[in-house]
């Protein structure tokens, strides 16, 4: 995937600056930046919910329009949110299949609980998911287990670039520890891309390859994970910080 110049505008407000991204096959990119920085609005582009103002997108190397997130998806793209989008009532198997269902062949059209609980308990063994069992209802799970089943959702789909929204966030060590293994895994593949946003630069900086730091719809500092650390991430942003303090008391 890549990224050239992405701007967009909401009537006279800039979101996005000129953003460029390259995202490699197999590597992880971590995107840091505080609330408004426009990462969510990024995010929103590069899986089909809204369209940039002006810029190019490219996909597997071919310049993309995305009309859709289901457009999206046709190209391999996944986005896990914050909000995990799982319903609490349904069991592990059938949120693994949710909009997505296996069906019995016409006439019937009637679900096929067989053939999606199969599937869901292969998918979460071959990715090294551990839970009691695919009958067990999503309300019923940790915070981490409940990422987990949504990352795997992602997975599952075939996707091929996959977006996770903080996907550490309000997590204790032990859930977060679950949640890196899982994503060190999947990477070890090394077909699928992924892009995190995230807040804890530690933490983004044990995980990624490359992290990018945004800060007012701009990218201000792009470099490989194992030649940044939190220091220097912290001093661009104080930097920022006080250059935005000054212009508001002059």
């Amino acid at each position: 995937m890549r990224a050239d110049t992405i701007t967009k505008q909401f009537g006279p407000v800039s979101a996005l600056n000129g953003i460029s991204l390259t995202l490699a096959r197999g590597e992880i990119l971590g995107v840091l930046g505080d609330n408004g920085a426009g990462k969510s609005t990024l995010m929103k582009i590069l899986t089909g919910y809204q369209p940039q103002t002006s810029g190019r997108l490219f996909i597997h190397g071919q310049e993309t329009a995305l009309r859709s997130v289901d457009h999206a998806r046709s190209l391999g793209i996944e986005c896990v949110y914050q909000d995990l989008a799982l319903a609490n009532s349904l069991t592990i198997y059938h949120n693994m299949f949710l909009n997505r269902e296996i069906l019995y062949p016409a006439p019937f059209r009637l679900l096929n609980n067989r053939a999606m609980r199969k599937r869901a308990a292969e998918c979460l063994e071959e990715i090294g998911v551990s839970v009691p069992s695919v009958d067990v209802e999503v309300g019923a799970l940790s915070g981490g287990q409940r990422q987990a089943i949504a990352i795997a959702r992602a997975v599952n789909s075939k996707a091929r670039i996959l977006l996770l929204d903080e996907p550490l966030a309000a997590m204790g060590a032990r859930e977060a520890g679950l949640i890196i293994d899982l994503i060190m895994r999947l990477k070890s593949e090394g077909d699928l891309s992924i892009v995190m946003i995230m807040h804890n630069y530690a933490q983004t900086l044990d995980i990624a390859d490359r992290i990018m730091l945004m800060q007012r719809g701009q990218v201000t500092y792009e470099n490989h994970a194992k030649s940044t650390s939190v220091e220097e991430l912290m001093s661009i942003v104080r930097r920022e910080y006080r250059a935005l303090r000054a212009d508001t008391l002059a």
